[in-house]
């Protein structure tokens, strides 16, 4: 393997004007430069680089290129360094493989992913569930790794992995719960809670769930004020051995939280490779996995 990286690296097959090229493509898909100061369309290019292009804004009379207002605005890596980077995210490689991919140490590595997370994370687009919508929740072990003034005083070193409290976790005990809900053929919402109670969840789902929406859960007491909140509550018993139901007699069972359940299960996958991820950056993780194969769509996230 270490032949073969020394042969070829993915930035070599790579060249800046075709980054640029692709850029531009997911900034502005239209072909109007819009000026990130004014948002005005008004501006017309300055030189012939094949490159990084410059423009003049007519209306504010400021210059920009490709990169103005962009993470990569003040980076002092090829574009094709951070395209790449991108690329082998949406893979699900780890930090220390895109480091041995890209050429550039651990540290750099880590800096460019942590920096599009938290932009994936703070660029989120409004979303509204609707319609069909199912609830569940998955309890993450995570600690403060690489935040030893965050960790517990007096507590005793551990000789191995994190383990977590038993049964249903809090942020205090390490093992933070991530509430979910999923419209049927729709989007997905999912978020890191300090503890599952009525009056953590309430806010959350007030604010992504239209209401008179028809959720589904399971038996789990926190879901037992949804009709007085102003939603329709179906729920299946995963103790009494119950997972899907069929309440109007048309042969489907409808009442289920399987499509959570599945999700849940594409997310543990997901984060295996990282091992051992903090409570501080879980958020972030969880914004560009739930963006999946969108992290494409670069443009939304990046002006």
């Amino acid at each position: 393997m270490t032949n073969i990286q020394l042969m070829l690296k993915i930035t070599e097959i790579l060249s800046e004007a075709e980054c640029y090229n692709k850029l531009r493509t997911m900034c502005w898909p239209d072909g109007q430069v819009l000026c990130p100061k004014c948002l005005s369309g008004n501006s017309h290019k300055i030189g012939q680089e094949d490159t990084k292009r410059r423009y003049k804004c007519i209306d504010c009379n400021r210059h920009i290129n490709d990169l103005t207002g962009t993470l990569f605005q003040s980076s002092n890596l090829p574009l094709k360094f951070w395209m790449c980077c991108l690329y082998l995210m949406g893979l699900n490689v780890s930090n220390r493989q895109i480091s041995l991919e890209l050429g550039v140490s651990e540290k750099t590595a880590q800096t460019m992913t942590e920096q599009m997370r938290t932009e994936i994370k703070n660029n989120r687009p409004k979303t509204t569930l609707s319609g069909e919508v199912e609830f569940d929740e998955v309890y993450v072990v995570s600690g403060h790794k690489g935040h030893p003034a965050s960790v517990k005083k007096g507590r005793k070193p551990r000789r191995r992995r994190l383990k977590g409290a038993r049964g249903r976790g809090t942020l205090e005990k390490e093992k933070p719960p991530i509430l979910g809900m999923i419209q049927r053929g729709g989007e997905v919402v999912i978020r890191m809670l300090e503890n599952v109670q009525q009056k953590t969840i309430r806010p959350i789902i007030e604010k992504y769930v239209a209401k008179g929406t028809t959720t589904y859960t399971d038996e789990y007491d926190i879901y037992s004020q949804l009709n007085n909140w102003g939603y329709e509550r179906h729920s299946v018993c995963h103790s009494a051995g119950e997972y899907a139901r069929d309440d109007d007699g048309d042969g489907f069972c409808e009442v289920h939280v399987n499509t959570m359940e599945g999700f849940w299960s594409l997310l543990r996958s997901w984060l295996r490779p990282h091992r051992g991820i903090s409570q501080e950056k879980l958020p972030a993780y969880l914004a560009f996995f739930r963006g999946g194969t969108q992290y494409q769509k670069m443009g939304a996230w990046i002006t």
